[in-house]
């Protein structure tokens, strides 16, 4: 089943085959989460490209705000995805613009405090937050503070996609340790996504799962050779 798109909405394809005859895209007004696989980071770093590309190829045409709650960013990894949909690297990093939370308090700063001025200020219509759970397993942070905040960021990034018109995607892994604090913080986050797309790896493929998608079938993309360059970065 395809999902139409209505007249003013964009949609931001991810660009496996496989992947693309099931899933149109991501729409503007979707709050997702890519969950459970290291090639989650792949993914948000293959989109900040995606998205600078004219909206035929199936991008925004538009910068990009990284919001970094893992410390995961590596402008490599943009530079060699930039090559292959031949852009010139730098001027593709000089469109993502990228603030690093090293706690919950200033990443819930940095979303509640600073997001909608730099979507004025650049325009975006992508924002990607990375591993957005793991600041709040901080054995500093209460457990009770640490799930009434990331419920309050849940309820605000909903919110914020409708009312800016724009899609904020995010990516979930599950954290060894801390387990009934994980679990709540990912039962929020996961039930109130818009979309969660779920991957999970095995035999050598990486399959997608979209739940609260039903009509979408799940699909497996090969894990090499396209994407073994990538991993090999990601364990660097």
């Amino acid at each position: 089943m395809t999902t139409l798109l209505t007249r003013n909405q964009q949609a931001l394809s991810i660009d496996f085959p496989q992947v693309d005859s099931v899933f149109t895209g991501f729409k503007t007004g979707d709050f997702a989460v890519f969950y459970g696989h290291e090639f989650c980071k792949t993914l948000l770093f293959t989109l900040a490209v995606r998205a600078q590309l004219r909206r035929e190829k199936g991008g925004l045409d538009s910068t990009v705000i990284y919001v970094d709650g893992g410390n995961t960013f590596n402008p490599y990894i943009i530079s060699t995805v930039a090559q292959q949909y031949d852009l010139d690297p730098k001027f593709t990093l000089e469109k993502i613009f990228v603030s690093r939370a090293f706690t919950a308090y200033q990443l819930s700063a940095l979303i509640f405090e600073t997001l909608e001025n730099a979507l004025r200020q650049y325009g975006s219509k992508l924002v990607l937050i990375s591993d957005i759970t793991a600041l709040f397993l901080d054995r500093d942070v209460p457990s009770r503070e640490a799930v009434g905040i990331f419920n309050k960021i849940k309820v605000y990034l909903s919110e914020l996609v409708k009312q800016k018109d724009i899609i904020i995607i995010s990516s979930c892994f599950p954290h060894k340790g801390r387990y009934r604090r994980r679990f709540f913080l990912e039962s929020v986050l996961l039930g109130g996504a818009s979309l969660v797309i779920r991957l999970n790896e095995s035999k050598g493929k990486l399959q997608f799962v979209f739940h609260s998608r039903p009509e979408l079938q799940p699909c497996s993309i090969d894990l090499l050779p396209t994407t073994a360059t990538l991993r090999e970065f990601l364990k660097e």
